[in-house]
């Protein structure tokens, strides 16, 4: 097996960082929580390791708002939920009904393969805090 091919221990850390995480880590994120576990890994180890593990299908990375991508170690069909004041990222794991995707390929004409939606809207902590104000 080639060095590509392995789980090296710079790309296992990197995974467990991601999957422990239910915060959706930036690369700046990743990094943090490394340098937090004693791991000292350079920036470009990080970003390799992250682009392996997304091709390799053991974590998603999530182009949701701003520029930075996030990465995602929940591997369960789900889509997100992102605050529009904190920026904050959660996970919904409700289904579409199939009609509705039946819908989306008669008009598109597109065979639907897979669905990652993104819903929008202000998080519980969020509100409580404007209710206070």
């Amino acid at each position: 097996m080639t060095r590509k091919g392995q789980l090296t221990t710079p790309r296992k850390t990197v995974l467990e960082v991601v999957c422990a995480s239910h915060t959706h880590p930036t690369a700046a994120e990743v990094m943090e929580q490394l340098k937090e576990r004693g791991a000292n890994f350079a920036y470009a180890t990080v970003y390799n390791s992250l682009r392996y593990l997304t091709e390799e299908g053991l974590i998603r990375e999530l182009k949701l708002e701003g520029d930075a991508s996030r990465y995602d170690g929940c591997m369960e069909t789900h889509h997100h939920i992102v605050c529009t004041n904190c920026g904050r990222v959660d996970e919904v794991f409700a289904e579409f009904p199939a009609q509705w995707l039946e819908q989306v390929a008669k008009e598109t004409g597109y065979r639907v393969d897979q669905e990652q939606v993104l819903f929008k809207g202000v998080c519980p902590q969020c509100r409580s805090l404007k209710a206070e104000e």
